[in-house]
């Protein structure tokens, strides 16, 4: 899909109202995140490690066939778009591999060893309830997810070295902030804290990558989210559409039901802990 579909698409679903505001931001609305480095945002990822700490090396995990195939699919891809590179580095992490909601498969970098010296960033994560807390009373809810959160962030120049990870067909480090390394979910918070400092609890919360825009009435809701366009534009943050939506009395955000008529958990994530089994041997309960 195009860009100009995408936001075809994008401002079909949407007033016209809407659709028209929308259109003046075609730049937050890609649909894919362009090929480079990402703009320097407020705070790029450092990775300060412990005094002493060594350069930590791990052999990679046997990988099956299937598992062998998708690191080319998916480091062709962070090739093309530069943010990875083949890497001399000391440092070396192992890949692996979760299962998506498609029943594809992730990469992930088992950056554990890692995280065991890394000096913490304590910087705080919201509470969920405290968010949620602030969108009672308001009618109107827009939810906007970036896309790829986390690679439009870049790693320090001089910390790239130490993302590097080891697989069959080389090292490679990165130069986005990936997936799985400790001070990453700090560095994206207060990354979107300062994008957003004036319209936070104000008419917006913000968790990690997640955007909700939150409004009385359907006019103050327009011009909330023309507000949370310009910012995302001003510091070329890139949205997910397909993952957006517009407009709603009723949506679902940090696992609970948003809605008019209140704030309740999502009876799916009920049924999943009623549903739980208890643990039957002390390898279960760990």
């Amino acid at each position: 899909m195009n860009e100009a579909t995408d936001i075809n698409t994008l401002c079909a679903s949407v007033p016209d109202d809407l659709a028209k505001i929308i259109r003046e931001y075609p730049e937050i609305f890609p649909d894919d995140l362009p090929s480079g480095l990402p703009p320097k945002q407020p705070q790029d990822h450092k990775i300060e490690l412990e005094p002493g700490a060594q350069p930590t090396v791990h052999t990679q995990w046997r990988l099956t066939q299937p598992e062998l195939q998708e690191p080319r699919n998916q480091l062709d891809y962070l090739m093309a778009k530069g943010f990875i590179r083949p890497s001399t580095s000391p440092f070396a992490a192992p890949i692996l591999f979760t299962q998506k909601n498609d029943g594809g498969l992730r990469m992930c970098t088992d950056y554990r060893a890692l995280n065991r010296v890394t000096k913490k960033l304590r910087y705080p994560i919201p509470r969920t309830d405290e968010l949620i807390d602030n969108l009672r009373g308001a009618c109107y809810f827009s939810k906007i997810d970036l896309r790829g959160g986390y690679h439009q962030i870049r790693v320090f120049a001089d910390n790239c070295h130490k993302t590097a990870f080891r697989i069959r067909y080389g090292s490679y480090e990165y130069t986005v902030m990936p997936f799985g390394l400790t001070n990453a979910p700090s560095t994206f918070q207060l990354t979107m804290n300062v994008v957003f400092r004036d319209l936070l609890d104000k008419c917006a919360i913000i968790y990690l990558d997640g955007i909700l825009i939150y409004s009385k009435t359907q006019a103050q809701q327009l011009k909330d989210l023309e507000a949370v366009f310009q910012r995302l534009q001003q510091y070329r943050l890139i949205t997910k559409g397909s993952k957006c939506e517009f407009l709603k009395q009723e949506l679902e955000f940090l696992g609970h039901v948003i809605s008019t008529e209140g704030i309740q958990i999502n009876s799916q994530n009920l049924l999943a802990i009623q549903e739980w089994k208890s643990p039957t041997n002390l390898q279960q309960l760990q």
